[in-house]
């Protein structure tokens, strides 16, 4: 049965928020934002027809609190929430309750979010399903002993993984027996904190896989399709920061047989609404089930670029009961599309997150270059949530043009305040491994292991300061006591100058 969306309340912030902002405004649809305390200025908030405060900075007291969510739509007359990606997007109890409370949930039924949640169960189901996954030990009730002895059978190296969870968390990489111990602790204390849940399970490890994943949509009357594929393979502490489509790795046949499989996998599990099928595909090309990631993706925007479709709207669309818009043999693919995710962080000691006042944000523009963005000039860059800024993707006619628009693209990328891994991206870029498509999940640490900026030239010092420059306006600076710096940046005491060049 159809029913008409009037307003949503997005349950995120961030690029997301800001991207299901605009889908609303497309559609004609008013859209609610939520915010915590250090939010309360963000670009989701001013983008948003309405926004609401939900609680104090941290997550488990705003962003992650079920109950202030749900009244704060049911106080602003919301039809519908969508959850967006991370915090409560792939969280079964909380679709349950949106939908108990009479609000459509932009996203799968509760039960699929809770079978494909528990990777050791999916792992079952699609093992019993025909789909080919990755040799491991299943069972949830084993201990570390037992988990040991099992390593010792399936041989070294074996992966850890988290069974209630993804992202990375939870997850190691042993080498050798005398490291299994202290790891799958380890594993067990992160996969609690993480996700409530220590159980954990084994897979063999792969050596150099690639991390091919398929966008598939269903609807809500048993139709399925795949969007297909993206590479996603240039990862640091197992999370994605470049990705594109199609894969350099693919060939035709290929590209069929894990798009039927991607399809199986979503009939398998009655899916609804948007997805992603995550496999890793090894050096012979034989490909294994990985996960299913329960929501839109971030990297989504490489899909629509090549397929010319529009996910978010997408995801309204089936979850007020509609049908899909296209059949399988209606999507096609044309040229190819790189994104790259610029994260507040420093990649020379470990991609730790960086925070602070962004002074200055330029985006780049150009043909075929598009920006997915939470952020503006003036805003803050906090301690409390991923740190990801925004996204630029590049689309060309083929996989050379998109890359030659995104080294332009990040070389015209400006973000003054907070340390970023744009000049981190921008090397990957250059590698030849990375021209040649040789990629795998573990090409950062194999050929970028003590990555280090170049220095600015003298040229390259004056344009930013120039760009530093023209992000405030003087006339309107004032100095406190309370700046929490402890001194005047120097726009603030110098007035208004600039740099000269030729000089």
């Amino acid at each position: 049965m159809k029913t008409k969306i009037h307003k949503i309340l997005i349950a995120n912030r961030g690029e997301i928020a800001v991207r299901i902002i605009r889908a609303c405004r497309e559609m004609g649809i008013i859209s609610v934002a939520v915010y915590s305390e250090v939010d309360k200025t963000a670009m989701h908030v001013r983008e948003a027809d309405e926004a609401y405060h939900i609680g104090e900075a941290q997550a488990s007291e705003s962003y992650l609190r079920h109950d202030v969510i749900i009244d704060t739509a049911k106080k602003s007359c919301c039809d519908a929430i969508h959850p967006g990606y991370g915090f409560m997007a792939e969280n079964a109890e909380f679709a349950t309750t949106c939908r108990k409370e009479g609000f459509i949930f932009i996203g799968p039924s509760s039960d699929s979010i809770t079978l494909l949640g528990d990777k050791i169960a999916s792992r079952k189901m699609m093992s019993a399903a025909g789909v080919p996954v990755i040799p491991g030990v299943d069972d949830a009730d084993l201990s570390d002993k037992q988990l040991f002895e099992a390593a010792e059978r399936i041989g070294y190296p074996v992966m850890i993984k988290a069974a209630g969870g993804g992202g990375g968390k939870g997850m190691r990489a042993v080498q050798s027996a005398d490291k299994f111990m202290d790891s799958i602790q380890a594993a067990r204390r992160e996969a609690q904190s993480a996700f409530g849940n220590p159980t954990v399970f084994l897979e063999k490890f792969l050596v150099k896989p690639r991390h091919i994943e398929f966008q598939i949509f269903s609807d809500q009357h048993c139709n399925h399709v795949h969007l297909f594929e993206r590479e996603c393979s240039i990862q640091r502490r197992h999370q994605k920061i470049i990705e594109e489509c199609p894969s350099p790795a693919m060939n035709e046949d290929l590209r069929k047989n894990m798009g039927d499989t991607a399809v199986q996998v979503a009939k398998a599990a009655n899916y609804e609404n948007a997805g992603t099928v995550e496999f890793l595909l090894d050096e012979n090309d034989k490909y294994f089930f990985l996960e299913v990631n329960t929501r839109i993706q971030v990297e989504h925007p490489i899909t629509e670029e090549i397929t010319g479709t529009d996910l978010v709207i997408e995801q309204i669309r089936v979850a007020s009961g509609e049908r899909l818009s296209w059949k399988q043999d209606d999507i096609t693919t044309r040229g190819h599309a790189v994104e790259c995710r610029i994260y507040a962080e420093d990649a020379t000691v470990g991609f730790l997150p960086s925070t602070g006042k962004i002074h200055r944000f330029y985006n780049p523009t150009g043909l075929g270059i598009r920006i997915d963005s939470g952020i503006e000039t003036g805003d803050e860059v906090s301690m409390y949530y991923d740190p990801i800024l925004a996204k630029i993707v590049a689309y060309g006619k083929d996989r050379d043009s998109a890359i030659q628009r995104m080294r332009q693209a990040l070389t015209d990328t400006v973000v003054l305040g907070v340390t970023t891994n744009i000049d981190f991206m921008k090397d990957v870029l250059d590698r030849k491994e990375f021209i040649d498509g040789k990629l795998h999940i573990n090409f950062i640490e194999e050929y970028m292991p003590d990555w280090k900026p170049a220095e600015l030239s003298n040229d390259q010092l004056n344009v930013v300061l120039g760009l530093a420059t023209i992000a405030k306006d003087t006339s309107k600076q004032t100095y406190s006591e309370s700046d929490t710096r402890g001194q005047p940046e120097p726009w603030q005491v110098v007035g208004a100058w600039e740099i000269g060049y030729g000089q």
